[in-house]
């Protein structure tokens, strides 16, 4: 078996090669004349040829040292960039982060999240896939994404999660006289066409439940999974909807407007990972930008 190459001899010879003697080498790589002769013997040995020839007081590579110096290089330039790399990891500058979302985040609060998060960090691409609730859940188990952002929720013992609840609003289109209140209750938007998520969800259960509280029934007039497909159609004037306070912001000032709904009812947010896969100093630093940029739509705590 051949003795192990170290990075340490190669720079040796490269640096021999580009000066023509050991004492400029090692002035250049800032050791001892007698080191960089050992690096260089060491090498020797474990090639097995020879790598100088002595011409007019000069060290000349000899003809299989030639062949050999173009590797050499590529090999050293790879360590350097291999380095460059690790510094970058380090410092949360480069890697890559795998993203699942729901569909309605995909183009509205998040792009502007990633932006933001990009923009200090040249070297970060990232993978961003929406899909529906129960999709991401399949990725997160299956550990192919590194950071899912859903909603309802229910657990699983291979998902980690962080909750979030966001505040609900109702949109309308702008110009309604809804716009004269300052806050609007269930009674309040009673007689005008709802647009809500669809039945089997536990938003729809929970805003059901504050509509019978107050005395009045849901008017149905169209089911939309997505909180940013409810904008679109409120935008169109087809009526208003209940519908989380981050989704509409993005809309206010598109043909809609908004008040605080009471009561206080949440979208509860998720922030998923699996549970298992150990996250990347970038995933982390994502998660505590995603959940900061949450903060000015999350119900105040207790």
């Amino acid at each position: 078996m051949h003795p192990q190459l170290s990075p340490r001899q190669l720079e040796a010879f490269l640096a021999v090669v580009d000066n023509g003697t050991m004492t400029r080498a090692a002035q250049m790589l800032d050791i001892s004349q007698p080191a960089v002769s050992r690096l260089i013997s060491d090498l020797t040995d474990a090639l097995g040829f020879a790598l100088f020839d002595r011409r007019d007081g000069r060290l000349v590579p000899t003809q299989e040292a030639r062949l050999l110096l173009p590797d050499v290089k590529r090999s050293l330039a790879l360590l350097d960039r291999i380095s460059e790399t690790g510094r970058n990891i380090t410092q949360r500058t480069a890697g890559h982060l795998r993203i699942t979302c729901l569909p309605g985040f995909a183009v509205s609060h998040l792009p502007g999240v990633i932006a933001r998060f990009l923009q200090e960090r040249p070297g970060v691409s990232v993978t961003l896939e929406p899909d529906r609730p129960e999709r991401v859940l399949e990725w997160m188990v299956g550990e192919q994404f590194d950071l899912g952002i859903t909603d309802g929720f229910g657990g699983h013992p291979a998902v980690e999660s962080e909750r979030i609840d966001i505040r609900t609003v109702c949109i309308f289109p702008s110009g309604s006289p809804l716009g004269s209140k300052s806050v609007l209750r269930p009674r309040d938007i009673a007689a005008e066409k709802l647009i809500h998520t669809l039945r089997e969800s536990a938003f729809y259960q929970t805003l059901h439940d504050a509509f019978q509280a107050d005395g009045v029934s849901i008017r149905t007039y169209i089911e939309a999974r997505q909180f940013t497909t409810a904008c679109e159609l409120v935008r169109h004037g087809l009526g208003v909807a209940v519908i989380s306070e981050l989704d509409a912001a993005q809309y206010q000032g598109r043909g809609i407007d908004y008040r605080p709904f009471r009561p206080a009812i949440a979208h509860r947010l998720s922030l998923v990972r699996p549970i298992h896969k150990q996250p990347s100093m970038i995933t982390l630093e994502f998660i505590e930008a995603f959940s900061e940029s949450l903060r000015a739509y999350a119900m105040a705590q207790g």
